[in-house]
C-alpha cells in the first residue's frame, strides 16, 4: 500500500470519480473514433490533473509530484490509456521550461500551461531518430540574433492539438538545443496525423518547420545543454509510462479474473482449471511487483536522487507485463477476447506501444546495463 496525505487521497478520489463517471463510458468510443477528446481534456484542466508538475506558484502540486502524476495516470488508464497518455505529454512537454527554462521563460509559458486550456508538445523523434537521440538531424541556426529551424519531426504526441512545443534541435554538429516554439508562427505546419494500431484516441501527427524564426528568448538553458536536458525528462517521464503500463495490465487482469470465476467450461469455472488459475496468479504477482518499482523510480525522482537505472527497469518491466497479461487475457476470453465485444483486444493494442515509446524497451536494457557496469567501476 501507498501511503498518501490527505490531500492526495482527496485528488485520488476525484480521479477515481471522474474516471469512473465521465471516461470509462467514452473509452470504446473514443477507439473506435480516433478522434482528440477536449472535453476530457478540459475536465483535466479543471481538475488541476494537466499542471500537476509545474511548480506550486503556477498551479502544481507542491510535493511527490512524480509519485503524484504516475497514480493519477495508472487510475485513469485503466478505463482509457489514450485519456490517461494527456497528462504524460502534458508534463513532458512543460518539464524542460520547469526544470531548465528562466525566470521569464516560465512566467511567459507556464501561466498558460496552468490554465489547463492550452496543451504542450515535444517534438523530439525524427524519421532518422527515435530511441537514438543522438541522431537528430533538425537544425538551429543563429541569425541576427534569433535561430532558425528547420526540420521534420513525426510521432508527436499532441502534434496538432498543441498550442506550444518544446522542440530539440541541432545548433551545430554535435550539440542539440531545446526551444520553445509556438503552433501559430509561420513556417510550422502540422502534416499527417497517425492511423495507429493502439492509443487511437490520442493525437499523433508530423509536425514540420520550415525557416521558422525563434527568438532567443525561446532557447531554453544554453547550447549544447538539450541532450542532458531530454535524458532529465526521460528520468521523469519513464516511471509514468511504467504507470500507464500498469493501468491498462490491471483492467486485462480485472477483464479475464471476472470472466473466469463465471464462465463454465467442464463443469466448473475456468478460474478452478489450474492452467488458467496460474496464469492469473502470474499476472497478479507482476502487477504487484510493477508497481513497486514505479513508486521506487518516481519516489527518487521526487528527492531529487538518482533514479536512471529503476526508471528504466520500471518502464521496461511493467511495459513488458503489460504486453504478456492482455495477450493473457484474450487467450482465457477466447474467441470473445478477439472480438470488440471485450475491451481486452483495446487493452491488448494499446500496450504495445508502452514498449515502443520513450525509449524502446530494447534501450532500456542497454540502459540498465550500462548503469549496473558504472556502479561497479
Amino acid at each position: 500500500m501507498i501511503e498518501l496525505n490527505e490531500e492526495q487521497r482527496i485528488i485520488m478520489e476525484n480521479v477515481r470519480r471522474a474516471t469512473n463517471e465521465r471516461i470509462a463510458p467514452l473509452a470504446s468510443e473514443i477507439d473506435r473514433n480516433g478522434a482528440f477528446q477536449w472535453d476530457i481534456a478540459r475536465l483535466f484542466g479543471e481538475m488541476g490533473l494537466l499542471q500537476i508538475l509545474l511548480p506550486p506558484s503556477y498551479g502544481g502540486l507542491g510535493e511527490d509530484k512524480t509519485l503524484m502524476l504516475c497514480l493519477c495516470v495508472e487510475e485513469i488508464a485503466k478505463a482509457c490509456a489514450s485519456s490517461a497518455l494527456m497528462l504524460i505529454i502534458q508534463a513532458v512537454g512543460s518539464f524542460p521550461i520547469i526544470v531548465a527554462g528562466n525566470q521569464d521563460q516560465k512566467d511567459r509559458f507556464l501561466p498558460r500551461l496552468a490554465k489547463g486550456e492550452e496543451l504542450i508538445g515535444y517534438l523530439v523523434t525524427e524519421p532518422y531518430a527515435g530511441s537514438d537521440v543522438a541522431g537528430i538531424r533538425a537544425k538551429a541556426q543563429r541569425k541576427d540574433g534569433e535561430y532558425i529551424l528547420d526540420g521534420r519531426k513525426c510521432f508527436a504526441t499532441h502534434g496538432g492539438v498543441a498550442s506550444l512545443y518544446t522542440v530539440l534541435a541541432k545548433t551545430d554538429e554535435k550539440e542539440l538545443t531545446l526551444f520553445v516554439v509556438e503552433r501559430d508562427q509561420e513556417g510550422v505546419s502540422v502534416g499527417k496525423t497517425e492511423d495507429k494500431l493502439g492509443f487511437r484516441g490520442s493525437n499523433t501527427t508530423e509536425v514540420i518547420l520550415e525557416n521558422v524564426r525563434v527568438p532567443k528568448d525561446n532557447r531554453i538553458g544554453e547550447e549544447g545543454e538539450g541532450f542532458l536536458i531530454a535524458m532529465k525528462d526521460f528520468d521523469m517521464s519513464r516511471p509514468s509510462i511504467a504507470a500507464l503500463a500498469l493501468g491498462i495490465a490491471e483492467a486485462a487482469l480485472d477483464i479475464s479474473f471476472n470472466y473466469a470465476c463465471e464462465r463454465e467450461t467442464f463443469g466448473r469455472p475456468l478460474i478452478r482449471h489450474q492452467a488458467i488459475s496460474f496464469m492469473l496468479a502470474d499476472a497478479a504477482m507482476q502487477i504487484e511487483a510493477g508497481r513497486g518499482l514505479m513508486v521506487e523510480a518516481a519516489k527518487r525522482h521526487d528527492r531529487n536522487k538518482p533514479n536512471t537505472k529503476i526508471a528504466s527497469m520500471s518502464k521496461c518491466f511493467c511495459s513488458d507485463i503489460a504486453m504478456k497479461i492482455t495477450t493473457d487475457a484474450i487467450q482465457i476470453l477466447g474467441g470473445y477476447g478477439y472480438t470488440k465485444d471485450y475491451p481486452v483486444e483495446r487493452l491488448f493494442r494499446d500496450a504495445k506501444l508502452t514498449q515502443i515509446f520513450e525509449g524502446a524497451n530494447q534501450i532500456q536494457r542497454i540502459i540498465i546495463a550500462r548503469e549496473m557496469i558504472r556502479e561497479r567501476g
